[in-house]
């Protein structure tokens, strides 16, 4: 009969039960989940999988390895997803509040390559926003970044650029994506990495973000397209300020508003014209 052993389907002979399939496949498992439930080491002898049935044998902090953890990945995605996924190859211009959660949530779905660029340290005050954690304080932005990717997904490749991003060396830093996210705070900064990617690559499309400060309505946030291969994501309006600083909430909407873009283009369901 047919189950699935860690998301990956096997035969097996149908009186078996889950105590023989750790000492076959995996004896060194200390945590055996059947069907979404956690067993004890009692109910690990008596319990038979029947057809269809799901079993996954874990060890504690141990890590998958890529092939294990695609298989884990191509379970969870739609048929035929992981496959584009893997390939692309994906931009991040600044990794604060926006590009921090970008990058975070493209490593989970197992994006091929990431090439993130900032010229910043972490500081106190960016933690109330920014995927990093109080320990990493006084860390270069990029390197602590990429720490943290690899603890999600150690097979996510990662390139890193500690430089202040110029109308001059943004085509030389991205030459090999296929979407650029921007997640800049300051407007002309905004202004010249569209105008200096997109001059060099006008079919490549660009991920923006403006308009996420607060704590306004969730559904105020949008993803709009604004020109061909330029596409916004936000309120358009509300800006940093007095009264109305930049929090984790609102941020992270507009940063998963910019993933989920990043993945409709890769998958094809947003057109670039």
């Amino acid at each position: 009969m047919k189950i699935k052993l860690n998301e990956k389907e096997i035969d097996v002979v149908s009186d078996i039960n889950v105590l023989d399939l750790k000492k076959k496949y995996k004896p060194e498992a200390d945590l055996i989940i059947y069907n979404g439930a956690v067993l004890s080491q009692v109910q690990v002898k008596k319990i038979k999988p029947n057809p269809g049935d799901s079993v996954v044998l874990i060890k504690k902090g141990e890590i998958p390895s890529r092939r294990e953890l695609e298989s884990l990945m191509v379970a969870r995605h739609t048929p035929g997803v992981h496959e584009k996924v893997k390939k692309a190859i994906v931009g991040i211009a600044g990794v604060g509040g926006l590009g921090s959660h970008v990058a975070i949530a493209l490593a989970r779905i197992g994006i091929g390559k990431l090439v993130i660029a900032d010229f910043d340290i972490i500081e106190p005050s960016n933690l109330n926003r920014q995927a990093f954690n109080v320990d990493q304080i006084g860390e270069v932005k990029v390197k602590a970044l990429k720490e943290n990717i690899k603890k999600v997904n150690p097979y996510v490749e990662v390139e890193t650029h500690q430089i202040r991003l110029t109308e001059k060396n943004v085509p030389r830093v991205f030459k090999e994506v296929d979407i650029l996210v921007e997640a800049f705070d300051v407007l002309k900064e905004k202004v010249m990495l569209v105008n200096s990617f997109g001059k060099k690559y006008p079919e490549k499309p660009i991920v923006m973000a403006s308009g996420l400060a607060g704590y306004a309505p969730s559904n105020w946030i949008k993803t709009r397209r604004i020109a061909n291969s330029v596409y916004v994501v936000g309120d358009m309006e509300t800006a940093a300020g007095i009264g109305c600083g930049l929090m984790a909430p609102r941020v992270g909407i507009a940063a998963y508003h910019q993933a989920n873009l990043v993945l409709r283009l890769i998958l094809g369901e947003e057109k670039v014209k």
